[in-house]
Order: C-alpha cells, then sequence, then structure tokens
C-alpha cells in the first residue's frame, strides 16, 4: 500500500498546460511590440524620408545637369554658322559637353546614395567603422590593381576640363598622330594620315601637339641655282602667291599673304628660298602643296631653273658620241652572206675535241 501511494502524491502536483505557456509568450512578445513599435515607426520614417530625399535630389540635379549641357549645345550650334564656325566645331563641343556631363552626373549619384546608404546604416544603428575601415582597404587594393585605369581615367577628364583638343583637330601625341575623332574619359581615338585607327589611352599621352587650334603656318622651302636672279624669282613667287589668295577655295585658307622670307641656306651650287603662309587651322598641308604646285609651274614659265646644276660626270657623259656604245657590225650578221653560208651547224651528238 506504501508504494502504491507514493506515486499518487507527485502526480498530485499541479504542472503548467501548454497553453499556458503560449499564453505567457504571447503576452511578452506584446510587451515587447509595445515597448519598441515606436522606435521602429519613427526609424521606418526616417528611412523613407532619407530614400525619398535622396532620389528627389539625384534626379533633380541630373536633370539640371542635362539642360546645362543641351543649352551648351545650342549655343556651339548658333555659332557655327558664322565667324565661329571657323573657331568653333560642333562636333568637338558637343562630345567635350556630353563627357563632361557624364562624369558631373556620375559623381553626383555616387555621393548622394553613398551618403543616403550611410544614413540609412546609421539610422538601424549599424556600426559604420567596420564598415569604412573595409571599403579603405578594398578601395586601396582596387587602386593598386586598376591604377593604369584609374590614370587613364583622371587625366581623360583633366584633358576634357582644359579643352586640350577635341573632334575634328589634327594633334601628335607622342605615341601616334592624325585626326581626333572620338574623345573618352580612357581612351583617345585617332585617325592616321594612312586611314588607321589609333585608339591611345589617355594615360599614356605624356605631351600634345595640337595642331588645328588657332592658326597653321605653311612652309615651302624653293631650290634655286646660285647663278639665277633672286629678284626677278622673287616678284615670280609673290605674284604666285597674289594669284593664289583670290582664288577659290584657297582665298578662305589663305588668313594671311603669301610672303617669300628670303634665303634660308646658301651652298655652292644653289640657294634654298623659304616661302611661307598662315593657313586656317589644319590646312597647312594642303596650302603648302598647292603652293609648291604653283611656284613650279610659274618658275619654269619665266625660264628660272630650279635645282643644283649638273654634275661634270653627268655633262661628259651626255657629251660622249652616242654611237660608242654600239656593237661594231659583223658579217655573220646577216643570213645570206659568204661567211654566214659557209658556215655549218654541228649536227647532233658530235662532241669537241681537245
Amino acid at each position: 500500500m506504501f508504494w502504491s501511494a507514493a506515486p499518487a502524491a507527485a502526480d498530485s502536483t499541479p504542472r503548467p498546460s501548454s497553453l499556458d505557456e503560449a499564453q505567457q509568450t504571447a503576452d511578452h512578445a506584446a510587451g515587447w511590440i509595445e515597448e519598441n513599435w515606436s522606435t521602429w515607426l519613427s526609424n521606418g520614417l526616417r528611412i523613407i524620408l532619407i530614400v525619398v530625399i535622396a532620389v528627389v535630389l539625384r534626379s533633380l540635379i541630373r536633370r539640371a545637369i542635362t539642360k546645362l549641357i543641351a543649352r551648351m549645345n545650342r549655343t556651339a550650334q548658333a555659332m557655327e554658322g558664322g565667324l565661329g564656325g571657323l573657331l568653333v566645331n560642333a562636333e568637338r563641343r558637343r562630345q567635350r559637353s556630353e563627357a563632361i556631363g557624364s562624369v558631373l552626373r556620375s559623381v553626383t549619384s555616387f555621393l548622394i546614395m553613398g551618403t543616403a546608404a550611410l544614413s540609412v546604416l546609421s539610422t538601424l544603428k549599424i556600426d559604420l567603422a567596420p564598415l569604412l575601415a573595409s571599403a579603405g582597404v578594398a578601395g586601396v587594393a582596387i587602386g593598386f590593381g586598376a591604377r593604369n585605369l584609374v590614370t587613364d581615367f583622371l587625366s581623360g577628364v583633366f584633358m576634357i576640363l582644359e579643352d586640350q583638343y577635341g573632334v575634328g583637330d589634327e594633334i601628335d601625341a607622342g605615341v601616334a598622330q592624325g585626326t581626333v575623332v572620338e574623345v573618352g574619359l580612357r581612351v583617345t581615338k585617332l585617325r592616321g594620315a594612312n586611314g588607321a585607327i589609333w585608339y591611345v589611352r589617355n594615360g599614356e599621352v605624356k605631351r600634345i601637339g595640337n595642331l588645328s587650334q588657332g592658326w597653321a603656318m605653311a612652309e615651302v622651302d624653293v631650290t634655286l641655282r646660285y647663278d639665277e636672279d633672286l629678284d626677278r624669282a622673287r616678284d615670280v613667287m609673290t605674284a604666285v602667291g597674289e594669284e593664289m589668295s583670290k582664288t577659290a577655295p584657297w582665298d578662305e585658307k589663305l588668313w594671311e599673304p603669301v610672303e617669300v622670307m628670303g634665303l634660308d641656306s646658301v651652298s655652292l651650287d644653289s640657294v634654298v628660298v623659304r616661302v611661307q603662309a598662315k593657313s586656317a587651322p589644319g590646312e597647312a598641308g594642303a596650302v603648302a602643296r598647292e603652293l609648291r604646285w604653283r611656284i613650279k609651274r610659274a618658275l619654269d614659265a619665266a625660264d628660272i631653273r630650279m635645282g643644283p646644276p649638273p654634275s661634270a660626270a653627268d655633262e661628259e657623259q651626255a657629251a660622249a658620241d652616242p654611237a660608242a656604245a654600239v656593237a661594231a657590225p659583223s658579217a655573220l650578221g646577216n643570213p645570206a652572206s659568204p661567211q654566214s653560208l659557209a658556215t655549218a651547224p654541228i649536227p647532233p651528238g658530235a662532241t669537241l675535241g681537245k
């Protein structure tokens, strides 16, 4: 009896049911939510406000930059019709303004959205020190790994901002020379004299010679014989320059009268006369070629000899007997001659004696 009563006494103690436990858990959760709902609501509203302000501010600034770029393009098109069209290339200015606008939009988006992201993380009580430290280390590593890319990008930005060259300019970039086809933040595209397209990284350009800004100088060196009348030759070349400056289309390409500068060098048998002409940017080569053509024809018409006189060896060769190089006549050259008839062909298979 004793052993059977003991378990009955133990089972009579009250135990919490599963329903009671669920009720207590629900009460605790409700209390926790009641204590923190105001904090959640304020943080949520703050995050939404930060995101909305960032998106609206980014949209307004990007729209303002786009309008500014469009105004710059309209100004370039308006200047293209008059004298400004000689100095301002509309396509060049359009690409330059578009590149600047792209850089400004990218920088604006990065700054605004980056600041908004940091503000949201700060609102969520997230420690930003480890994150910023990791971002700094990652930035340094990427900078070392992509230093050439960063160098090209920064060089392109400064080239565009300083307007060192643009589309249509004839430039000498050191590693290549040609006409600028496209200007980018990382690569500049050039078309060479033979039609080849050169892609030049902006970071590789150490010096730039722009042949299309302001004006160009066409130079022509004319070699005359030492005994020619220089005053008469100068009058002929001056007349050629005056005639060329009145003929289309050279009257627009020549910005100043053609000048005969004088003797550039003197030797024992010839003299070199230099002729210069200030031309429009990029037209120096065409002006120089046309000037050489006209000067050559005018000097020939005036019977003014160009180049050094022939050497003594050339004169002796010209004065030699022209029949000296002709071979003497041979009787065997005539098939009907007795000598040719007396000859007999060698029979096949015959061998010549020693």
